[in-house]
């Protein structure tokens, strides 16, 4: 899948994202379809506020097509106003010398507030701007409810092709490079300096530092960008290639020993990574071979299973880490499907949707809600998905005569589809925030998004009542 971002840096201005906008119609609206509506002279697209309780968009400089959260001690799981988020992303720089490291944090994050436009933080600037349309909302957002982003840069040798903070330990995270190199980073310094920056936005410089990785992995045969650290086993790794290859890195006292004879079996190239979220010798993989493999450390070099799991190159997939027989997997083809491992011999098949007709760029189960999932594309569009919905014949219509008086809708949505944002260009990636129930971020061509949906705050909390 073609993977890499292909944008010249802007110069620093303001910018809104697309499909962002406060002068809400008054009436019915009619709901966009990518790829189906077009936009005449003089249109623009609008969102509903009343759709989110936050929406913020933030970027470090250069466009990432990578990043992670980064957990903290924060609390566990947050649900009061304001927020602050720790991240890593990695940078696709207009030259290989330019690239870098992104450890940042974003604090008071202040939302019911239903602001409407994402402002960015152009080229990593501290503190977050702002446009609105109307004299009264500017008067609205003062400076105290802004959210301030706080941002150090490590060199990295070429672009980053993807990036994972380790659960166990936040402060170490690995790197795959377009160089072909696999590196692993201690950011604790970077990661105690941020958190003792306060919540008071201030110039920092603009300096690149230079970290010496702690390891260095240099025998993959071609790059990669599949990579996933063990939820069970401190420390241990697994990262796979272009060149069809995984290798698995077992942590030492003060290093790791990555094994140079690698996993085979797949006969393109390796697209993602999933350690199991019970069973600690077991990973899942899935490949531009159109398949899905499932592996064993203790068993041998080969994988115990492998399915044809769609009818193009399997992009990403996600073990669902609440109901771990689940495993949902993205296509080229724009496809996504979700698979019960304890069938996995036979019909494994759960679900299976064809919504995207681009291809699938991301998907991540939520980590408080079992049967939600949120998907991203090349289409410009980030959906959730609630799996437990099924068609009701009354309810159905019900909502259908809704939504012919408040919006145009297509009347052929699916019932399990929750939610669609939109306004970023090119979307890349998007992670749950593990502590924060139903924030989202995603990173595309024209940076990031911060986005908490309304209607998947209410179903998360209704689940955990």
């Amino acid at each position: 899948m073609g993977r890499k971002i292909k944008v010249k840096k802007k110069k620093a201005s303001s910018k809104k994202a697309e499909a962002s906008s406060s002068r809400v119609p008054s009436a019915p609206a009619k709901v966009w379809q990518p790829g189906v509506d077009t936009l005449e002279e003089g249109e623009e697209l609008q969102f509903d506020p009343q759709a989110y309780n936050y929406l913020r968009g933030f970027n470090i400089g250069w466009p990432c097509l990578s990043f992670d959260v980064v957990r903290d001690q924060l609390g566990l799981v947050r649900s009061e106003f304001p927020h602050t988020l720790y991240g890593v992303a990695g940078t696709q720089a207009e030259r290989a010398t330019w690239n870098y490291i992104g450890i940042f944090k974003i604090c008071n994050i202040n939302g019911k507030k239903r602001e409407p436009i994402p402002a960015s933080a152009i080229d990593g600037d501290s503190d977050m701007d702002s446009e609105s349309s109307s004299d009264e909302e500017d008067e609205a957002v003062n400076e105290d409810t802004m959210p301030i982003l706080h941002l150090k840069k490590v060199a990295h040798a070429g672009c980053v092709n993807r990036i994972r903070s380790m659960n166990q330990e936040p402060h170490i995270c690995a790197t795959w490079g377009d160089t072909g190199h696999v590196q692993v980073w201690d950011f604790s310094s970077f990661l105690n300096s941020l958190a003792e920056s306060g919540a008071v936005a201030h110039n920092e410089d603009d300096r690149i530092h230079n970290h010496v990785p702690v390891k260095i992995f240099g025998s993959h045969k071609d790059e990669g960008y599949a990579i996933d650290w063990s939820p069970l086993v401190t420390g241990r790794l697994v990262s796979g290639d272009c060149n069809k290859c995984i290798h698995l890195w077992e942590p030492t006292s003060n290093s790791w020993n990555v094994d140079t004879n690698p996993f085979v079996g797949h006969t393109a190239s390796v697209e993602d990574l999933q350690w199991s979220p019970t069973e600690a010798d077991i990973f899942a993989s899935c490949s531009a071979d159109r398949t899905i493999s499932i592996w064993d450390i203790r068993t041998g070099k080969k994988p115990c299973i492998s399915v044809r799991a769609h009818n193009a190159d399997v992009n990403v997939i996600s073990w669902n880490r609440l109901a771990s027989c689940m495993i949902a997997s993205g296509c080229d083809d724009g496809s996504f499907s979700i698979r019960d491992l304890r069938l996995i011999k036979d019909d494994s098949l759960v679900a299976h949707f064809e919504y995207h007709k681009h291809p699938i760029t991301s998907v991540e189960w939520s980590p408080h809600e079992p049967s939600t999932l949120a998907v991203s594309s090349a289409d410009h569009q980030l959906t959730i998905w609630d799996l437990s919905l099924e068609k009701d014949a009354e309810e159905e219509a019900e909502f259908r005569a809704r939504m012919r008086e408040q919006a145009d809708a297509p009347e052929d949505l699916p019932p399990q589809l929750l939610f669609v944002h939109q306004g970023q260009k090119d979307l890349k990636e998007l992670h749950w925030h593990p502590q924060i129930p139903s924030m989202i971020i995603s990173t595309a061509a024209d940076g990031f998004n911060m986005l908490m949906p309304s209607n998947i705050d209410t179903t998360i909390r209704e689940a955990d009542a």
